[in-house]
């Protein structure tokens, strides 16, 4: 159990995980990120880092910390630098460059150290870590990152064989500090759908789920079937991310989404200066807003439905709502984001190839 927390006091749209690395443990807040598999953090001598909460980690101050050196097989497990970094002997510690979907990345050192969840439980030791020393991107106010996907090199995988095949989260609504972690199993309202596996064309790292069918206010929407598969050369297909912030869906879904909104949401004028987000609305004086239901259907039958605050994000308090959800270019990757996670408690079990989901007030969790 651990405790997770929202990004927005410092201007961030991620969720934080409270960790403590090294020996003796020092407290860190890192990333929860479901899409990626590199467990990194900000390292001292930081070349080229941003701004983070708290002081920055260095391994000189860890018992515990040891570099992988290019001679370990492990070292074949990360990307190296581009353009690549040759290893002149086997006692050199091996190089690393991670990359996100969004260009942010990372360069350092591949090491090993010592993690404690929570200073109630036992420690991890030798968890596959980057020491980044050159770390670009949307990462602020973060010390890192805690990589959570199917990979080898994610945190969930590493600790299998402690934790089993499964793990979950329950994010509270962006301006709520702080949650924990429950029995879940016995709620009433749990969900389950398929995960995606087993298919040579999926990336190893994202959580894959299969929609058949979007609804919004109760109408399914007119969206090929196709608009969801992965291609045979691995594009496209629908991932659960915890480290994205808003909803992406490929054309020609975002498209007929958009437009069922606009053909469904009366009474409310729309408002074209709003950059990035569309459509938008001018609520203000509004007592009583309604806005059509969302909710997403899978192809094994399971439903996923959403309250208004999930999809509709409120710019300005009382006056502008906007849709929280993004388009992509056909054939690429469509992706539910964090925000419209919050408020439900959802797991990952890979044993059993599925994702739970329930609504849950995570803040009173």
């Amino acid at each position: 159990m651990a405790t997770l927390g929202s990004g927005v006091a410092l201007g961030s749209g991620e969720y934080f995980m409270d960790v403590f690395i090294g020996t003796p443990p020092k407290h860190f807040s890192l990333i929860l990120d479901t899409g990626s598999d590199l467990n990194w953090i900000q390292c001292v001598p930081c070349h080229d880092c941003f701004e983070q909460n708290g002081p920055l980690y260095d391994p000189i101050d860890s018992t515990s910390f040891k570099n992988i050196s290019c001679s370990d097989p492990r070292c074949q497990l990360i990307s190296s630098p581009d353009p690549p970094l040759p290893c002149k002997d086997h006692n050199q510690s091996c190089p690393y460059f991670y990359w996100y979907g969004d260009s942010s990345n990372t360069t350092g050192d591949f090491a090993l150290e010592t993690f404690t969840v929570n200073l109630t439980s036992p420690s991890v030791e030798n968890v596959m870590i980057g020491c980044g020393h050159w770390n670009r991107g949307l990462f602020h106010g973060a010390a890192g990152l805690l990589g959570l996907g199917r990979g080898p090199l994610s945190f969930a995988s590493q600790l299998q064989s402690l934790y089993g095949h499964s793990f979950s989260y329950c994010l509270v609504d962006r301006n709520s500090d702080t949650n924990e972690d429950k029995d879940l199993l016995s709620h009433p309202e749990l969900n389950f759908t398929s995960l995606v596996s087993g298919k040579e064309n999926l990336v190893d790292t994202f959580y894959y789920v299969q929609i058949k069918s979007i609804m919004v206010g109760g109408e399914v929407l007119n969206i090929p079937e196709e608009t969801w598969n992965v291609s045979a050369d691995g594009a496209g297909g629908t991932i659960v991310d915890s480290g994205t912030t808003l909803s992406y869906f490929s054309e020609p879904a975002y498209q007929t989404i958009r437009d069922a909104f606009l053909r469904k949401v009366k009474g409310y004028p729309v408002i074209d200066s709003v950059p990035v987000l569309d459509p938008c609305y001018n609520v203000s004086g509004v007592d009583n807003l309604v806005l059509p239901e969302f909710g997403i259907l899978f192809a094994d039958g399971a439903a996923w439905n959403f309250p208004v605050e999930n999809y509709f994000i409120w710019l300005q308090p009382g006056e502008v709502v906007c849709l929280a959800i993004l388009g992509t270019p056909r054939s690429a990757l469509s992706i539910i984001g964090n925000y419209q996670q919050q408020n439900f408690h959802i797991l990952y079990d890979t044993k059993r190839s599925r994702l739970g989901y329930a609504p849950m007030n995570c803040a009173d969790v």
